[in-house]
Formats: C-alpha cells, structure tokens, sequence
C-alpha cells in the first residue's frame, strides 16, 4: 500500500516535492510533533452518558485521528483509518448524499453570489409587468424563475454525479489505494462509516489532489470533517509536499470557515468554473451557475 503515513488528522491539490519516499524516522517524527502543533487535537464525539469514574485504560488508538491499526472501542468516538473493500459501498452513498445538497445551495443560495443574474431576473419581472400590467403574472415570474434554477441545478449535479460513479468512485481502491501519492480514508464511528476524503497523485505537475471530502449529515458538527482534513495535511508532511491547494464550488459559509481553520488562504474565485456535466447551454447558463474558489496552505519553502 502506498498511503501508509501516521494516522491524524468540493476538491483540493497538494503541491509536491521531488521527492516522494517516506521520510527517515527521527525526520517524520519531527513533522508529525509540527503537525500536531500547528492544528491542535480535536475532541471526540459525544457518547453515551459518563459512568463513574474509572482507572485510566492502557494505550491504545486516540480518536479522531489518533496512530495505530485498530479501531477503538465501541462509544470512544470517532476513528480515522484507510477504506476497507466493504465499505466502498457505505463511501459512495456518503459522496453521494453531500453532492445531492447542493442542488438547493446552488440554485437559491448561490444566486446572491450573482449580482448580475439577479439583475437580469429583476428585468425580467419588471418586463412582464410592462407588458401585462398584471401584478398577479409578475410575481409569478420569480417563483418561475427559481423553479427553473432548481431544474438546472439538479440536471447538472445528476450529470456530475454520474460521471464520478462510473469514474473514481465506481472502484475506490484502483483509482485510491494502488497508484502512489494516493489514499482513500474513511470515519468511523461505532463501525460505522460517517464520512470520507481521498487525496491522489498528479506526477505531471508534481501534485496531489484531495477529493471527495464528505461528512453524512448525521454526524456533523462533532469535528470530523476538520480531522479528515488534518489527515490530508499530516499525509502531505509526511511525504514532503510543499503545500496543500484546493478547489471548491461549496456555498455554505461554514465549508469556507472550515478551509481557514485548517489554516488554509483564499487565494480567488472564478465564475467561469465548467463543471463535470455542464453542457453550457444558453438555457444552463441563465439559470446555474457556481463560483469556484481556490485556496492554499503552505507547509514549507521550496
């Protein structure tokens, strides 16, 4: 396996160094003494009631993305370790469950990142009503308007997912597990898989990219959406990559404050973004749009 590092803790890249190899022991254990310095440990989610008090357990693996190979027991929260071939399945639901969210979050949280759409919206009503003197047809006009947002939306996120299950999502471990610079991490909480991120090799710009970062809704607030991203951070220390870049069309306020929690900049934002599955369409473009926005953390000077 190629994605054995320590364990810890849209889309996202990881610049690379030349170097790919695990580094020496004394080195990595260095990085991973920085690592847990620059993000600190996260608490474990809830579980049931506290029982009396108790003589500490022996030492075995933290949650959240403590080290070691097996998993904790049942009600110590959550664990962070590499995907199992049975829970391919499980990941996939995860992914597609987060992705299936974002057709409300475009389609009507996402038009207030649109000025000039929502101007030509405005126009539109007030053409209607120019033409028909009708208040009750030109309030209609939004409400029709939104719908065909919602339409679209769902038309483009459909192709997306579509194209990332027959894709890297449809075989996990070939597209994750075998080639180098790539791995597939899962959450696990009471053996259960509650969330997942991925981060895979690009040898021809010497860059990894991190994928398909998902947290079932379920379980989130509890921090594991942080810890997956921590691993990701700890993977791209651990074999000497420069930086950690991501991309992401995500509309929620919270994505975007997690990406700078972890320490990450925003580096701009685009809204000429071609998303898998758009057909850019003169229909498509007056009713779905998404801003892309690019951010980056640097681990060390080049």
């Amino acid at each position: 396996m190629h994605c054995g590092p320590p364990d810890m803790v849209c889309e996202t890249k990881i610049v690379a160094a030349e170097d790919h190899e695990a580094l020496p022991g004394a080195k990595k254990d260095a990085l991973l003494a920085a690592a847990g310095a620059m993000w600190p440990p996260l608490p474990a989610a809830p579980g049931p009631a506290a029982a009396p008090a108790a003589p500490p357990p022996a030492p075995g693996p933290q949650p959240l993305g403590g080290a070691g190979g097996a998993e904790p027991p049942e009600g110590r929260g959550v664990y962070i370790r590499e995907i199992r071939a049975a829970e391919q399945e499980a990941a996939r639901r995860i992914f597609y469950d987060g992705i299936m969210e974002r057709i409300p979050n475009t389609a009507f949280r996402g038009l207030r990142h649109h000025p000039r759409t929502q101007l030509l919206y405005a126009l539109l009503a007030a053409l209607c009503f120019a033409l028909t003197r009708s208040l009750l047809l030109t309030c209609l006009v939004p409400a029709g308007l939104l719908g065909l947002r919602y339409y679209y939306s769902r038309k483009v996120v459909l192709a997306y997912l579509d194209s990332a299950l027959h894709t890297d999502m449809a075989d996990i471990e070939q597209y994750y597990m075998k080639p180098p610079g790539s791995c597939f991490w899962v959450a696990v909480l009471d053996g259960n898989v509650v969330g997942i991120v991925a981060a895979r090799a690009h040898a021809a710009d010497n860059t990894v990219e991190l994928l398909r970062m998902s947290v079932d809704s379920r379980f989130r607030g509890k921090g594991i959406a942080k810890a997956l991203g921590r691993k990701v951070l700890e993977f791209a220390l651990v074999h000497n990559y420069s930086a950690v870049v991501l991309g992401t069309t995500a509309v929620k306020v919270a994505a975007h404050k997690l990406y700078e929690s972890l320490g990450f900049r925003h580096m701009g934002s685009s809204d000429r973004y071609v998303m898998p599955g758009m057909t850019l369409s003169l229909a498509e473009r007056l009713f779905f749009q998404v801003r892309y926005h690019r951010y980056r953390l640097q681990l060390r000077e080049e």
